[in-house]
């Protein structure tokens, strides 16, 4: 077993709102800051006198209508605005107004800031974006005693001793018992969160292993990966006794997205092939594909009533599925990047997304709006004397079963979520913190880094 490595963590405890925008602010509104914008850029072809497209910016009314393209503005969401779009575009032949310098960066995010309050007509005004509820309903039989079922006559398996301990690729936690598994190499640990115990080792021979997860009753874990462009597989291993109980799919490359069902009756798999394919646990056998995306799947995960399939690519393409037909239900349109991890909250009414774009969504599942959209959750600090583009990102995330959450990111931060989206505390790690998950009752959760280094922290600080 290699020696386990530690990160050292400084509290850094802040509060901010959702939207990272101070609430004293008054949003913009359309006649006192957005119209003398229009007015200066827009209203010689969007005007009273011309309507190019059939659109004209002259009046609240008259914006409201759209053009002929459609809604011009969609309140509170800017990125899907196609006259945010517009204005925004990188293409200089694509972009608004035409063959003049873009419209300054100030009044651009002073359209943007007020699309995303509402598009109020006046200052005070009523916001357009339609209210809706989506405050954390806590699942009665969603089991948080921790006394669901942990190792107890694994096979005596030796951990590989290794020099230079590999990445933390893949980690999970269980959500019926006190234990959280490790991705080794060729080999899976399962620890207890009390004292940090090793209960057991699962060899993976089929190689690297990139996906763990638990089932929802705890009982078993899938463990999913393989070798690069030579070999992939998902397995089904019984958590008390350590066997084997099933294995799904023959891939031509690893494994690198894979979830399984709340019934455990499916299990869903992708990766560099585009496509994700869900098999049936019962006779191995492929049931269907869902061939939507462009780009390498890296994040699939079913819904806890098991009705919905959420599926994402390296690209930043995130849909979501009816699992029982493979009927795609929703394209949800935000991320420019690759989207790293997905997570459901434990109610099932609320999707998480984040990825390389550094932003950590929360989608309302029913009908895909973004309910918070975190910007730039984990941008590092740029060093002194660094330019050019600065990596940033978000790498994994995790709901704890009290509706909170915790993500991980390239700034080499763990931040700490509250219900409504809102950023709680921060804290520093030494390793880039690849992986993150909570313990059952939400008040601890474990982090693995990029040096092998795997640590168990309090939630409160």
């Amino acid at each position: 077993m290699r020696k386990r490595g530690f990160l050292r963590f400084s509290s850094l405890l802040f509060f901010v709102t959702v939207g990272g925008a101070c609430a004293a602010e008054v949003a913009p509104s359309y006649e006192e800051q957005i119209k003398p914008i229009f007015r200066e850029h827009c209203l010689k072809c969007h005007g009273e006198d011309e309507q190019k497209a059939d659109l004209n910016l002259s009046s609240f009314g008259s914006l409201s209508k759209g053009g002929s393209g459609g809604s011009a503005v969609t309140p509170g969401r800017a990125s899907t605005s196609l006259l945010f779009k517009a204005i925004t575009a990188e293409d200089d032949a694509e972009r608004m107004p035409p063959r003049k310098a873009p419209i300054p960066a100030a009044q651009i995010n002073l359209i943007k800031a007020w699309i995303e309050a509402g598009t109020p007509e006046r200052t005070g005004g009523k916001s357009l974006v339609a209210a809706r509820d989506t405050a954390f309903k806590p699942v009665v039989a969603q089991r948080s005693d921790g006394l669901g079922p942990i190792p107890e006559q694994w096979p005596l398996v030796a951990a590989p001793a290794v020099v230079n301990p590999q990445p933390v690729f893949a980690l999970a936690a269980s959500p019926t018992a006190p234990i959280y598994a490790v991705a080794d190499l060729n080999a899976v640990r399962v620890h207890g969160f009390s004292g940090d115990q090793l209960l057991g080792v699962v060899p993976f021979p089929e190689g690297q292993p990139n996906v763990l997860r638990f089932s929802q009753d705890g009982s078993l874990l899938l463990v999913a990966g393989g070798q690069p462009v030579n070999y992939g597989v998902a397995v089904l291993v019984d958590v008390r006794s350590g066997k084997r109980m099933a294995s799904v799919g023959d891939e031509s490359d690893a494994v690198l997205a894979a979830d399984l069902s709340p019934d455990q009756k499916l299990v869903a798999l992708g990766g560099s092939g585009k496509t994700v394919k869900v098999f049936s646990t019962e006779t191995g056998k492929l049931l269907f594909k869902l061939t939507k995306h462009t780009d390498w799947i890296t994040a699939v995960a079913f819904s806890p009533d098991g009705k919905k399939l959420a599926t994402a690519d390296r690209a930043g393409g995130l849909h979501l599925w009816e699992t029982g037909t493979g009927q795609i239900l929703l394209t949800l349109a935000e991320h420019k990047g690759a989207i790293r991890a997905l997570a459901w909250r434990g109610d099932g009414r609320l999707l998480a997304s984040a990825g390389d774009d550094g932003l950590l969504i929360r989608w309302d599942a029913v009908d895909g709006w973004p309910v918070s959209n975190n910007g730039n959750a984990h941008q590092p600090k740029r060093p002194a004397g660094y330019y050019g583009k600065l990596p940033g990102g978000v790498l994994s995330l995790a709901f704890s079963q009290k509706g909170e959450m915790v993500s991980t990111g390239r700034d080499r931060l763990v931040k700490m979520w509250g219900a409504e989206g809102q950023e709680i505390r921060s804290r520093a790690c030494e390793q880039l913190p690849l992986q993150c998950a909570f313990s059952p009752d939400g008040a601890t959760f474990v982090v693995g880094d990029a040096r092998g280094g795997v640590v168990v922290q309090k939630v409160s600080p």
